[in-house]
């Protein structure tokens, strides 16, 4: 038996537990930065088959690394395991799940690894940027190059992931009796309107494929008071992060004339700020040949596809990257942060995919570490994509 097929019957192998495992996180689903449940199953699992993991990296309480192999190139497999307020309607279940499986696959060959190979556990994709945090405080140092794949309606190799800002702002006016003395106030929740109204109306001038999206967060405290607090959120995408700034910015700009407009003070603070996806070529072409392999036909997302945004775009900036798209719903069906697409997430269809992603995954990874001409070229692309 050779080292490929050595990887993918220990990932055949783990199966079972892997989507048990899966399955334990769909029925748990946590917010942002609250994983505990996740983080523990998932490093638990490693230690039970013998692996060193280390936790809290960068002073996220829910993350964690697991290394391992020999002097070489590195490769990080990233694990997301966050859920939305209405659960795992992002299939971050599926993806902690092939993270995890890759790794044990890789794991299998450890003696003959000509590399090293890092599981990252990385919390809060869902609006926290926990790539971004342990990026910055040098989690990803000596890393190579890093991918993940991420479940969809989609079957892609690369897809052209947005850059994004989300943006909260806060109007504060005066209270008053809204009966009695509404000449008193000054009402904040005008100023809220007043900025959607302003928004909508600057959405011509925005680039194409741009997105920009709001929801008041905060309408006012009673009815018969005029509100002397209100506050809203957007998100602006774009396909570069330059063009996302630029949609942030005109929106700060509404919200400050509305705030002129209504005699409001207005505060404005970037929660989060992800740059759009770089996708190597290089390694998303070893992906695409191990997923051929694997039976599974992948290709690029033609330009103009739907898409969302993800702290990945930060790591693909940083080193070589690939975020694949892999299917687990008919196309239109069910797509990401729906309702029915909690249901997809937990589904046989959904595990056997995850199971034949995380053998692309392992065998790209491998690829990688004992083909030094094959990383070389993932390097120089990138180096040229910077310039």
């Amino acid at each position: 038996m050779d080292t490929r097929e050595q990887i993918c019957q220990a990932i055949d192998s783990c199966r079972e537990r892997v989507i048990s495992l899966s399955h334990e996180l769909h029925e748990h689903p946590e917010l942002k930065f609250q994983e505990h449940f996740a983080c523990d199953l998932l490093t638990r699992a490693l230690r039970e088959r013998g692996l060193g993991v280390e936790v809290s990296l960068a002073g996220l309480d829910t993350s964690f690394r697991c290394a391992f192999g020999n002097s070489g190139p590195t490769i990080a497999i990233l694990a997301e395991y966050d859920a939305l307020p209405n659960g795992h309607s992002c299939g971050h279940n599926l993806i902690a799940g092939a993270a995890l499986a890759a790794t044990i696959g890789l794991y299998s060959v450890v003696q003959e690894l000509p590399g090293r190979i890092v599981l990252m556990g990385t919390p809060a994709e869902e609006g926290g940027g926990g790539k971004i945090t342990l990026l910055n405080n040098g989690a990803f140092d000596g890393v190579d190059a890093a991918m993940m794949a991420h479940p969809a309606d989609c079957e892609y190799s690369a897809i052209p992931v947005l850059a994004m800002q989300h943006l909260r702002i806060t109007f504060r006016g005066r209270a008053a009796h809204a009966a009695a003395a509404p000449w008193n106030g000054i009402n904040a929740l005008s100023a809220v309107l007043q900025t959607f109204h302003s928004v909508d109306a600057a959405r011509l001038h925005f680039r194409d494929l741009s997105r920009v999206h709001g929801i008041i967060t905060n309408g006012g405290q009673a009815v018969n008071i005029v509100p002397q607090l209100a506050q809203c959120e957007f998100s602006a995408r774009a396909l570069t992060a330059r063009h996302a700034e630029e949609i942030a910015s005109r929106i700060r700009q509404c919200a400050d004339a509305a705030a002129l407009s209504t005699g409001a003070s207005v505060e404005h603070e970037t929660i989060c700020a992800y740059k759009n996806m770089i996708s190597n070529r290089t390694i998303v072409r070893a992906y695409e040949r191990n997923s051929l392999a694997l039976g599974t036909a992948t290709h690029e997302a033609p330009p103009g596809t739907p898409t969302g945004s993800t702290d990945m775009g930060d790591i693909s900036h940083a080193i070589p990257s690939i975020h694949p798209m892999f299917q687990i719903s008919n196309q239109g069906e069910g797509t990401c942060h729906e309702d029915s697409f909690v249901a997809y997430s937990d589904s046989d269809r959904a595990y056997a995919a995850m199971v034949r992603v995380a053998k692309a995954l392992a065998l790209t990874a491998y690829d990688l570490v004992a083909n030094p001409q094959e990383l070389a070229a993932a390097k120089a692309e990138f180096a040229a994509t910077r310039k």
